[in-house]
Order: C-alpha cells, then sequence, then structure tokens
C-alpha cells in the first residue's frame, strides 16, 4: 500500500528520541517524552492561493524536521507508527551542517 497525503499535509516518521542523559543515566521507556524530531516520508501537492495558482509545500520527502508537541495525527500505516500533519505545523527544518556531512 502507498499512502499519499492531500494538500499541504505530510506524513511524518517520529525519530527515537535519546535513551541516555548526556551524564549516561538510562531513560526507562515510560519516562521518556514523544520525540518532537521526525523525518518526511511523503507530501501532499500544496494548496492553491486566492488567485487558484498551485503553492507547493516548502519541505519534501526525506527533510528531517521538527514539530510542535502535541502536532498531528497518529495513523498506523503498514504495521509502522506515522504522524499525519499540516505543513504549518512544522516548526523548522534540521540542516546538516558542513561538518556532519564531511564526517558521514
Amino acid at each position: 500500500m502507498h499512502f499519499r497525503p492531500l494538500h499541504d499535509r505530510v506524513l511524518v516518521r517520529r525519530l527515537e528520541a535519546e535513551e541516555k542523559t548526556s551524564g549516561g543515566i538510562i531513560i526507562p521507556d515510560t519516562a521518556k517524552e514523544k520525540p518532537m524530531e521526525g523525518e518526511i516520508v511523503a507530501v501532499g501537492p500544496g494548496t492553491r492561493d486566492e488567485a487558484g495558482k498551485p503553492v507547493e509545500l516548502a519541505v519534501k520527502a526525506g527533510d528531517r524536521i521538527l514539530f510542535g508537541k502535541w502536532s498531528g495525527t497518529e495513523v498506523r500505516i503498514e504495521g509502522e507508527d506515522l504522524l499525519i500533519m499540516k505543513e504549518s505545523d512544522i516548526l523548522g527544518i534540521i540542516e546538516a551542517t558542513a561538518e556532519l556531512k564531511r564526517a558521514a
């Protein structure tokens, strides 16, 4: 099955939260907060402006993003928990710096 969001909606996969603090303390599953970081899996075609011209989304599949804590609707597609949210719920795109790109 393939899922394609409509209008200005995006399909997001949450990225896993850290399991240890910077001091090395392991965080149990019950104390973890849901991560507010994710990767875009699919995007809709966009919206239309007042003149009826198409307006594309500023994000694309594969972008790593930050979103609000309570953003989106949780769905299960092919056994995977994902989020569907509007582009306006996205706070920003996380871009890798040149140093991180070279290290990868």
